[in-house]
């Protein structure tokens, strides 16, 4: 389980500094169920990767990063 904070301090490629982000989660598309990956998914049971976008504050650009997979993904306030 990943219990992540609403607002994290990180780069902003835009900004080029430091600033306060807000993490929010992206939803996904819909998976077809044709897909080589899809049905390698389906036969097994594997964690799912969890898509963060993070948002600056300032600028209010949004950019996403590599996540870990996990069972379960929180944000907490």
């Amino acid at each position: 389980m990943v219990k992540s904070p609403r607002v994290v301090k990180r780069y902003c490629p835009t900004c080029k500094k430091h600033r306060p982000h807000e993490v929010e989660r992206v939803k996904k598309r819909k998976a077809s169920e044709l897909a080589a990956g899809q049905r390698r998914f389906r036969r097994g049971k594997p964690t799912k990767r969890q898509p963060v976008r993070y948002r600056c504050q300032t600028c209010k650009k949004a950019h996403q990063a590599p996540v870990k997979r996990s069972k379960v993904f929180e944000i907490k306030e």
